[in-house]
């Protein structure tokens, strides 16, 4: 079985009330369908750096574009085995704010594409984040931005002051 490998990159998006975006679609694999909450991400294309991706695979799969690079919250490696390969992906994700609450349109390549099915998800606070995520891997990095962004001086939805660092 050939192994392919690849980098994807995304972002976790906080907006002024320390909600946080999510994308969900309902989607079938092996004639099951599925409901997945992910976060926003995809392949860092040829030239491009993570950090371009990411904001560019935000804006494309959301269509919130006004965004402001918080902190980098590096990457993680997942691996998974289909019916034709193994995958090897390396995953990296930047904890961004929203600058520009108005969303545009999504950027698909067609309206048949994978990415066309998700919609955007806004979810109370990281801990909803963090329940609501379907992956292990993008769960732990949701649990990564809500610590980071406590560190950087954020505040909970109830008002609670961050921990101290």
């Amino acid at each position: 079985m050939r192994t392919r490998e690849y980098r994807a990159a995304g972002g976790i998006v906080v907006d002024d009330a320390h909600r946080v975006l999510l994308i969900e679609r309902w989607v079938t694999r092996n004639y099951v369908t599925h409901h997945e909450v992910r976060l926003p991400k995809g392949h860092v294309e040829e030239g491009e750096t993570d950090l371009q991706a990411a904001l560019r695979e935000t804006c494309e799969e959301t269509g919130y574009c006004g965004l402001r690079v918080l902190a980098d919250l590096g990457d993680t490696i997942t691996e998974w085995t289909n019916d034709f390969e193994h995958v090897r992906r390396t995953e990296h994700y930047y904890l961004l704010a929203l600058t520009d609450p108005v969303r545009g349109e999504p950027h698909f390549t067609s309206p048949d594409a994978e990415e066309a099915l998700f919609r955007p998800l806004w979810v109370a606070d990281f801990d909803e984040a963090e329940a609501r995520l379907t992956f292990p891997s993008e769960r732990m990095f949701a649990a990564r931005a809500r610590a980071i962004a406590w560190a950087l001086g954020a505040t909970e939805p109830e008002g609670k002051p961050a921990p101290d660092a």
